[in-house]
């Protein structure tokens, strides 16, 4: 293998990306701040409701793998024989392009240095999340055997963590009346999983992401428990009330999502959602303020869990919650 580096202003680092791949036939392109670890690194991370971040960063380094040395050189060759490299628009805000290496790279055992990165999380002292090449701690009683994927929802994220704990917290009192779950943004299905392990039945997992709902089905059925994964727009999705809905989200989605979330809330069931920085806890609140109370239920890592309980009748005032 032979990785080829590029220099690339912001403005030409797409259409770069794009030629080694669709063109070139580059095996997998990454771009990276040039200026990482120093006062001008900056973050692209944006969240919906907000302004859309930028592409690439002012001064990007792109990588590009080829499986010979012959291709890596073709291919610079190529991309430095293009007009609009040799004319790039915000040479001068980010430097024009070059070539900044052309290198072998070390054989290695990709998939076992992937695998490395993860290890088993804890929930709670008994209940564990692990990926399928570790064994169960010891003392793990529950266990959800999860590997990464392409959906979100690995439970090293504290969003996660937090819902997975309110579920272990709740279910020796709860899980005897949760009859029907559902996992709103299911992600990988790691919520619904929990859920129906620590004893829910008739758990629903609905995502608008096609590769979370295969995701969620093959993570259930590699834990041996039933859930029923779909799209929204399924005929099965998500119909009719539930004493328990899950929504690990945004809190941009959750607060557009609150006549909907709410709506499925059988009397006296308990909305849980995540996703919700510390500052969004009164857009929350206001959102959800006509249906029902939620309050912060846990945080970690300046995110918060917010949930309540649906009043328990028709009519009834919504039930204020304290947070514990």
């Amino acid at each position: 293998m032979f990785e080829l580096v590029l220099r690339a202003p912001e403005a030409l680092v797409e259409r770069l990306s794009d030629a080694l791949v669709d063109e070139l036939e580059a095996l997998s392109v990454t771009v990276e701040d040039a200026d990482a670890g120093t006062e001008g690194e900056r973050a692209l991370f944006g969240e919906p409701g907000l302004p859309v971040p930028a592409t690439a960063w002012a001064r990007s380094t792109v990588r590009a793998l080829f499986e010979t040395e012959t291709a890596a050189e073709a291919a610079a060759a190529v991309l430095l024989a293009q007009p609009w490299m040799q004319a790039a628009p915000g040479a001068g805000q980010g430097g024009a392009p070059f070539v900044q290496a052309l290198q072998p790279m070390p054989d290695l055992d990709w998939v076992r240095l992937t695998q490395s990165q993860f290890a088993p999380v804890p929930v709670t002292p008994e209940f564990w999340i692990v990926p399928s090449w570790h064994e169960p701690p010891a003392g793990a009683r529950t266990v959800i055997r999860l590997d990464p994927g392409l959906a979100f929802g690995t439970g090293t994220h504290p969003t996660t963590r937090m819902c997975l704990r309110w579920l272990a917290r709740e279910a020796p009192a709860q899980a005897a009346g949760w009859t029907r779950v559902l996992d709103y943004g299911c992600g990988s299905g790691i919520l619904g999983i929990a859920a129906a392990k620590l004893g829910a039945r008739g758990v629903d997992c609905v995502d608008i992401d096609p590769a979370a709902v295969r995701a969620t089905a093959d993570n259930a059925l590699r834990n041996g428990v039933e859930l029923h994964a779909s799209l929204p727009d399924d005929a099965a999705a998500g119909r009719g009330q539930y004493p328990l809905v899950l929504a690990n989200i945004l809190a941009t989605p959750l607060k557009l999502l609150a006549p909907l979330l709410a709506g499925h809330l059988a009397p006296g069931g308990w909305l849980v959602m995540a996703g919700i920085l510390e500052r969004q806890a009164p857009e929350l609140r206001a959102a959800y303020a006509p249906h029902l109370d939620i309050d912060v239920l846990d945080h970690e890592d300046g995110w918060i869990l917010m949930g309540g309980r649906s009043a328990a009748r028709a009519g009834a005032p919504p039930q204020r919650h304290e947070a514990p």
